[in-house]
């Protein structure tokens, strides 16, 4: 399983269906002179995959691998995850059932 290795120096993987997520902050962009101070934007609902669990298991044992992998984009809920902080960096965890879904580019 891959483990937290983007510029993360302490090792670090998830258990069960949990993910590690960095969230991606958007551009931003100043509309009227008016400056939006950091305390009043909403946090992001954009964010890297950056490790993540084994996967769900069933009551006789059996494991099902995670639909997200390293590196994907995903949207997650507004109140989704718990927010930590490894060497420095804020991240959030969450399960994979509040992952709304993957990013792609075409």
């Amino acid at each position: 399983m891959p483990t937290a290795t983007a510029s993360v120096a302490t090792s670090f993987t998830p258990l069960h269906d949990r993910i590690l997520v960095r969230r991606v902050e958007e551009v931003e962009s100043i509309r009227g002179g008016i400056i939006i101070p950091d305390s009043a934007k909403e946090k992001p609902q954009e964010g890297e995959v950056i490790s993540v669990g084994k996967g769900k298991s069933n009551d006789e044992g059996k494991v099902f691998p995670l639909d997200v992998k390293s590196g994907d984009r995903i949207l997650f809920g507004k109140y989704s995850g718990t927010e930590i902080k490894i060497d420095g960096e804020d991240f959030l965890i969450m399960r994979e059932e509040e992952v709304l879904g993957i990013l792609k580019k075409h």
